[in-house]
């Protein structure tokens, strides 16, 4: 089992994800899940089961802010979330705890913790220091492959956020608009409505 601690700036997937073994992958992470140190969490990157901290208290208050706008304009059945939540991308051999998501309820009332990803309908990730490069590049392409039709990046390094949308399974999501924090910002169906970053 290859748990590993190590800084996300420094990551690399491995030369050839083709050999990747990614259920035992995830039966590895379930055991190791137990056996976890608090304030820790796991996502399947890679080919690598990586381990990194739980986000700083203070930045709660700006996933509270966008899980209560996003609340009003979800899609029928489906919730926004920031309870920790492990979603499978089995195609892509990756397996992700987003900071938020929008998930379809009935899809994801099952009794496992790995969750299917087709059940999204929105992830949003705040950057920190330890997973800034994984969220701008290894989920960024992995979201948009999997046609999560949109993917909020909240970088907390410069103080922006950039919605992604139009995904599709060759070339990832299509479109993007960055705002720096303050500005209002258009989430694309099929939520549609002006997220209000006043605050942040």
């Amino acid at each position: 089992m290859a748990i590993m601690d190590i800084p996300r700036e420094v990551f690399q997937p491995i030369a050839d994800e083709g050999d990747i073994d990614f259920e035992q992958l995830c039966r590895d992470l379930e055991q190791a899940n137990d056996a976890m140190p608090d304030g820790y969490r796991a996502e399947i990157i890679g080919g690598n089961i990586v381990m990194s901290p739980w986000s700083k208290g203070s930045y709660f208050r700006i996933l509270r802010s966008l899980e209560d706008q996003l609340s009003a304009h979800t899609p029928p059945g489906h919730r926004a979330m920031t309870n920790p939540h492990l979603f499978v991308f089995p195609q892509q051999s990756r397996a992700y705890g987003p900071d938020l998501h929008v998930a379809d309820l009935k899809a994801i009332d099952i009794d496992t913790i790995r969750l299917p990803g087709s059940a999204l309908s929105l992830v949003a990730e705040q950057t920190s220091p330890s997973t800034r490069l994984v969220d701008l590049t290894d989920k960024l392409g992995v979201y948009g492959r999997a046609e999560v039709p949109v993917y909020i990046l909240i970088d907390m390094a410069k103080d922006m956020v950039t919605v992604y949308y139009d995904p599709t399974p060759d070339h990832g999501y299509l479109a993007h608009r960055p705002i720096k924090f303050g500005d209002k910002v258009h989430i694309p169906a099929p939520f549609d409505f002006e997220l209000d970053t006043a605050g942040w």
